[in-house]
């Protein structure tokens, strides 16, 4: 028997990980406002603890991406956008993810990091990738799911949670916690 999740989340990215990982899951919006200043993991056990699941695990994830300590949101513009690109360019940076699963019972909090390095991109390089427009609503102004996988050189451990959900992470977890339920374990 394959047993579901609620995903507090309503990013279309992790309800995409969820569905390639074909974990059964329904969406639940967060009643969670981020402070500035927050951790990832202090802002996904903050939306995971905003939902009520029943007797059903909630999972809360949260990703920031950092570069040379510096946080880097979405942009607002596309002027904003290729600032920020042209500083990742042949660097590289971290995507950090926070991840709460729990239940009446109990909780796991914990926290994920992949190193990500840009290759060397050229003006023309970021003409192409601004004009296709993936920036928008990205953090770090990039979508490695999508064209933004053109800017990558390199990256070292997780690409999904690049993508906004450690899938390995999330594997482990329900292997631990429910042997078998999900698939896994």
């Amino acid at each position: 028997m394959t047993e579901s999740l609620v995903l507090a989340s309503t990013s279309p990215q992790r309800r995409a990980i969820l569905e390639q990982l074909r974990i059964s899951f329904e969406v639940v919006a967060p009643d969670f406002d981020e402070v500035r200043g927050t951790t990832p993991l202090e802002r996904a056990a903050g939306k995971a603890r905003s939902v009520d699941g029943g007797e059903v695990p909630v999972l809360g994830v949260d990703t920031e991406v950092l570069f040379g300590g510096e946080l880097l949101g979405k942009p607002a513009n596309a002027t904003e956008a290729e600032s920020m690109l042209e500083a990742l360019s042949g660097r590289t940076h971290e995507v950090s993810s926070g991840v709460c699963l729990r239940t009446e019972g109990w909780e796991e909090l914990h926290t994920e990091t992949t190193l990500v390095t840009f290759r060397t991109l050229t003006p023309r390089d970021l003409a192409h990738y601004l004009a296709a427009e993936e920036w928008e609503g990205r953090a770090g102004a990039y979508a490695i799911q999508g064209l933004g996988a053109s800017l990558v050189e390199r990256i070292d451990g997780d690409f999904l949670n690049v993508v906004g959900l450690p899938g390995a992470l999330l594997v482990r977890l329900l292997a631990a916690r429910f042997p078998g339920a999900y698939g896994f374990g």
